[in-house]
């Protein structure tokens, strides 16, 4: 029987990210999440916060892919403006969410409870609500696209109140085999081998470790026969070049 192939994007909004003053750490912690759950994340995308960017951007991906997740921008300053850009690229209007509302009544003190702050708790029409367990404001998701802050420990904890409702497909598998021969010594034979297995992500990622140069080459894919049998000619490819390969990657320290 064939599995569905269920497939991701991920759109980074901010204007911090581009310009370098903030480092993305969200990327790496999704598409782990995702693969473990059949989902391919298939392509990401910083973009600025400008209404038009993000309105085009998330009509583009979502109805590309089965699933568009997006952090960044739903906090309570003037230039976190995705809620409102969601609501947008859904022709529809942010409104204040009543449960929202009272998440954020319960948070704060009177005092505390500023406009800019209530703001965390407008979301666009027809959106259901993503549970933050760190800082209580709310993420949303609409149709196929889910809507996450963008401070990791945050982002993190909405991915995993979320994942029940996540329907992947059949999870994507890995073999890695490492060979100190460069990257161009192997090319050849390794494209031979991909030709042989179109359906399967082969890659090859040269590094440089104590002085040595070497080659990681990584077979992804959902079969595991496809798997080990293309593994198994990568293994040939190295010992007929004079080499013995090395299972996995390489640590720091080898």
């Amino acid at each position: 029987m064939t599995v569905k192939e269920v497939t991701a994007a991920f759109v980074i909004i901010g204007n911090e990210i581009l310009s370098g003053r903030t480092k993305d750490a969200n990327l790496n912690y999704l598409a782990t999440f995702l693969n473990e759950r059949g989902i391919q994340l298939r392509e990401v995308r910083v973009i600025p916060d400008i209404t038009a960017t993000i309105v085009e951007t998330v009509n583009e991906l979502r109805a590309k892919f089965d699933y568009l997740f997006t952090s960044g921008g739903i906090g309570p300053t003037h230039d976190d403006i995705t809620s409102a850009s969601i609501a947008a690229a859904f022709g529809t209007e942010v409104y204040r969410h009543p449960d929202a509302e009272k998440v954020l009544f319960d948070q704060y003190v009177p005092e505390d409870r500023t406009p800019a702050r209530m703001k965390m708790a407008d979301v666009p029409r027809g959106a259901t609500l993503i549970d933050n367990p760190v800082s209580k404001a709310p993420g949303f998701r609409i149709e196929n696209v889910f809507t996450l802050a963008g401070v990791p420990k945050i982002f993190q904890a909405m991915l995993d109140e979320l994942a029940a409702d996540l329907v992947g497909g059949e999870p994507v598998k890995s073999v890695t085999v490492t060979t100190n021969l460069g990257e161009g010594v192997v090319a050849e034979g390794l494209e031979v081998i991909q030709n042989d297995y179109p359906d399967m992500d082969i890659g090859s990622y040269p590094f440089f470790r104590s002085g040595v140069f070497g080659t990681s080459l990584v077979m992804r894919s959902t079969s595991e026969d496809d798997l080990e049998s293309a593994a198994e000619k990568v293994r040939g490819l190295i010992r007929s070049l004079g080499q013995e390969p090395l299972e996995g990657e390489l640590s720091k320290d080898d």
